[in-house]
């Protein structure tokens, strides 16, 4: 089955539970590059710090396509696992990947992964820099901006559980899907942020 989830109606502001799901695909449903989907509503802004040091903010990269994920670099299981899928997906994106898409992957530990924990946790996984920018910053402003997203994260005894929501953002600022987990399709992903390129 799908993990890609499409809200219709109001997108969430401020929560820190993942959204309601109005409707899930299956296999074979709604998974061609020509679908329009429907929009959530405007993606929330951030302004971050990345790997090298810079501040990133989502509107910096508008005009691009952006798949925003939240991850953790000392995660064991699920964070490695869904950053080796995007990292799949970006080599069959091709010269897309860059000028039309971008990747943003932001710690929901902010106390450990500094830039330069981050920098090596990239470099593991061969991130361009030009295209997919790893961030973090204070955790007050890193918890605004997880639960803006509907992610939910709690640290204890050094582990942190969070929610795996990776967001798609329009070439207009809008959010207008989300993938649960890490088990999603990486066709019917790579599909997704093309037609949102190809969009007129």
């Amino acid at each position: 089955m799908s993990r890609r989830l499409v809200a219709v109606g109001l997108y969430l502001v401020a929560l820190a539970c993942p959204p309601s799901v109005s409707r899930a695909h299956g296999p074979g449903h709604g998974t061609a590059e020509s679908e329009r989907l429907p929009t959530i509503g405007p993606a929330p802004n951030f302004s971050l710090t990345s790997s090298h040091g810079h501040q990133v903010a989502l509107s910096d990269l508008r005009g691009r396509v952006v798949a925003v994920a939240f991850i953790y670099t000392s995660c064991t299981d699920v964070c490695p696992l869904l950053t080796e899928k995007m990292a799949q997906v970006r080599d069959k994106l091709g010269p897309d990947f860059g000028g039309s898409i971008a990747f943003v992957s932001i710690t929901v530990d902010p106390e450990r992964d500094t830039p330069e924990v981050l920098k090596g946790y990239a470099e593991a996984f061969g991130a361009d820099r030009g295209g997919w920018h790893f961030l973090t910053g204070e955790p007050a402003n890193i918890r605004e901006v997880a639960q803006r997203y509907g992610v939910a994260a709690s640290a204890r005894d050094g582990n942190v559980d969070h929610t795996l929501l990776t967001s798609l953002v329009d070439r207009r600022g809008r959010l207008r899907v989300q993938y649960l987990g890490y088990r999603f399709d990486p066709d019917e992903f790579r599909r997704d942020l093309v037609g949102l390129v190809n969009e007129p």
